[in-house]
């Protein structure tokens, strides 16, 4: 755990920049000044790279579906674009995917040097992340989600922001934890970018990476986050990843969250255990190229037939809470998900599973919504089951219950009286993930 900040002498660091700048830049700057300079740095540039990356994804995808050629940032979606492809074309997609992830992936691990996850970087900043086997593993994961990978988008800016704030850190000098505080803040700065989550990207950085909540993190993560998603406006624009209808809210959606609680937490905690296996027994030598190409031609069979499949599952969110998914199409979608994401996973592939995870949470609300309203009780939207069934389940596949919070709220926008419901599902889910570890 990390409590504070050490202000004295600089520790020794690996040093990705050339030792003359970083002599010249000690020189040059008051010691007292290094930090706050590294952290504006490392929102600035985390910022710019998920910017980057986003264009990038959303280019790649209207390329590959042939839909909003005129402007990268459309007014139809990514769902909308699948559906209107030939279900040929989607098949066709998928196997690109499945022979870049293969080849790609095996060319990262075949030459480049081995990669450091981010919180092995956190947890050691001497160990440096490899800067091309890096930024190649950041790339990868932006091409194949746009090619129709079912796993998330948000780990490759993490990647770069965590890299660049390493960089920042160790060409001015700083001592290991600072160095370990602004890996950690870039991590947190390009997720706040790629998705426009600032408070949400600041709570990742706390809770998850430095497990602090101390005045000397907060205050970095804060304003890294803060840099990272305000940049990104510039191409990206400022608004919610999902447009969320008005919806009700009364004592009939607080005793549901109060009850269903518990089957998030048993599904998030077996889900995350699932995932974990399928990351671990994953190919890393030559087969990983018939591995991937075999399992994205069964996912580009099953998009023939199923449009919302491909991607990392922001259309079938978007469909659950504007309550345009019929419980039929919820139950298929969700053992496809699972499907999908679990294969992807085992056969190599490389990916977030912040989206697919709620997701997935998302598809199991809108089931035990229905459920609930054929049983006679006062008849609630599904996009409500829909809002706090992600929340609740992403907060333990991902052991993240405030961040998991936070993003239901920028993600949507949603109403402060949604707070009580959200509140009491995530509670009651992460307490049932604990009893469970027991």
């Amino acid at each position: 755990m990390i409590d504070t900040v050490s202000a004295g002498s600089a520790v020794k660091c690996p040093a990705q920049a050339s030792p003359q700048l970083s002599r010249f830049l000690q020189k040059r700057l008051p010691f007292d000044w290094r930090f706050p300079l590294a952290a504006v740095l490392t929102g600035l540039l985390a910022g710019l790279a998920g910017m980057v990356l986003a264009l990038a994804l959303h280019a790649i995808q209207h390329i590959a579906f042939g839909y909003s050629l005129d402007a990268v940032i459309g007014h139809i979606s990514f769902l909308e674009g699948v559906q209107a492809a030939e279900p040929t074309r989607r098949l066709a997609v998928l196997l690109t995917c499945g022979v870049v992830a293969g080849v790609g992936w095996w060319l990262v691990y075949r030459f480049g040097r081995p990669l450091v996850a981010i919180r092995k970087a956190v947890a050691n900043p001497e160990m440096e992340m490899p800067f091309f086997a890096t930024l190649g593993h950041a790339l990868l994961q932006i091409i194949t989600v746009a090619l129709g990978s079912p796993l998330g988008r948000e780990v490759a800016p993490r990647e770069v922001g965590a890299l660049l704030g390493g960089y920042f850190g160790r060409t001015l000098g700083l001592s290991l934890e600072q160095v370990k505080i602004l890996i950690a803040c870039g991590a947190g700065a390009g997720l706040a970018s790629v998705y426009n989550v600032p408070f949400a990207g600041a709570l990742f950085v706390m809770e998850v990476l430095l497990v602090t909540f101390s005045v000397q993190v907060a205050v970095p993560a804060l304003l890294t986050s803060a840099i990272g998603a305000y940049v990104a406006w510039l191409g990206l624009g400022d608004e919610s990843q999902y447009v969320l209808p008005p919806l009700k809210f009364g004592v009939s959606l607080v005793a549901w969250a109060a009850i269903c609680a518990p089957v998030f937490g048993v599904a998030g905690h077996y889900y995350g255990h699932l995932a974990a296996w399928a990351r671990k027994a994953a190919p890393r030598r030559a087969s990983i190229i018939v591995y991937c190409i075999v399992a994205f031609g069964m996912i580009g069979l099953l998009a023939m037939a199923f449009p919302q499949l491909p991607g990392n599952g922001k259309g079938p969110i978007q469909l659950g809470l504007r309550g345009d998914l019929s419980i039929n199409l919820a139950v298929t979608l969700l053992v496809l998900k699972l499907f999908a994401t679990t294969l992807s996973l085992r056969a190599g592939a490389e990916g977030g599973l912040l989206t697919p995870g709620m997701t997935i949470g998302a598809l199991l609300a809108i089931i035990l919504g229905a459920v609930w309203n054929m049983l006679g009780f006062l008849s609630i939207a599904m996009g409500a089951f829909a809002l706090i069934g992600a929340s609740a389940f992403l907060s333990v596949s991902m052991s993240m219950p405030l961040t998991a919070i936070a993003l239901a709220f920028e993600f949507t926008g949603a109403n402060h009286d949604f707070y009580i419901p959200i509140l009491i599902a995530v509670s009651l889910a992460t307490a049932t993930a604990k009893w469970i570890k027991r």
